[in-house]
């Protein structure tokens, strides 16, 4: 298994693109701000032919690239549909404007191909098979990706803005709701093996059994205690 990422663009969303091996099809998560040239650096890099886009929310820190990357290779985007809004109107899913020079460097809109996703979906792409979780809180569209353990890795778990290492994803701007979060946090996320690997939108890769010990927020949620609110966790993103 080859999972390659790299931290993109003025908020430093993680990219990564996923394949069975070096020199075959792959999966591309998240090209988010400024992220193209990450991506076909790493494509040249590894021998890669993309064969999807998918996207963990539609906010522009993740979403950004999808026109270019998915017109340069002529592949289909995946979207939850409570979030594909996002990627024609940006700025009313921030509720505020995110600048004039940082708009004019981007190419809003959608790509020739969106597909929607939906909860509970197995997603076989490029060799892999990728579980589609509803994970509304961040977003209403939120999703996370799932993938099982391997001869050679562990399985991993791609939380989007749902779960970063010692933190959660804000609620604070439209479409976020820390009731949605936390019932996101304890269907999704608790019921996984410790040993599961977390690839997050933002920060450092983790492990659900780190976070189950240490995470404030899915502490309380598995000791079923109130959780105070997201906006006072360490902020990443948008």
């Amino acid at each position: 298994m080859l999972i390659a990422g790299f931290p993109a663009g003025a908020w430093g969303t993680n990219c990564y693109l996923v394949a069975p091996a070096a020199g075959e099809e792959c999966v591309i998560i998240d090209p988010g701000h400024q992220a193209a040239q990450g991506v076909e650096e790493t494509l040249k890099k590894h021998r890669l032919k993309p064969v999807a886009v998918v996207l963990t929310h539609g906010h522009i820190d993740h979403v950004a690239s999808v026109v270019p990357v998915c017109g340069a290779h002529d592949v289909p985007a995946w979207i939850h549909p409570s979030d594909r809004y996002m990627m024609s109107d940006p700025e009313k899913a921030l509720g505020r404007s995110i600048g004039m020079p940082l708009m004019g460097e981007l190419t809003v809109g959608e790509p020739d191909d969106v597909r929607e996703l939906t909860d509970g979906a197995a997603l076989e792409l490029a060799g892999l098979e990728l579980t589609v979780s509803h994970a509304p809180g961040h977003t209403k569209g939120s999703v996370t990706f799932g993938m099982p353990e391997a001869a050679d890795i562990p399985p991993v778990f791609f939380s989007g803005d749902l779960l970063f290492a010692g933190s959660i994803g804000r609620t604070d701007l439209p479409g976020g709701d820390m009731a949605e979060m936390l019932d996101s946090l304890a269907r999704v996320c608790l019921p996984l093996d410790d040993s599961t690997v977390v690839l997050s939108g933002h920060g450092p890769q983790t492990t659900i059994g780190r976070e189950r010990a240490t995470n404030p927020y899915l502490r309380d949620v598995a000791g079923g205690r109130p959780t105070g609110s997201a906006s006072a966790a360490p902020r990443r993103g948008m």
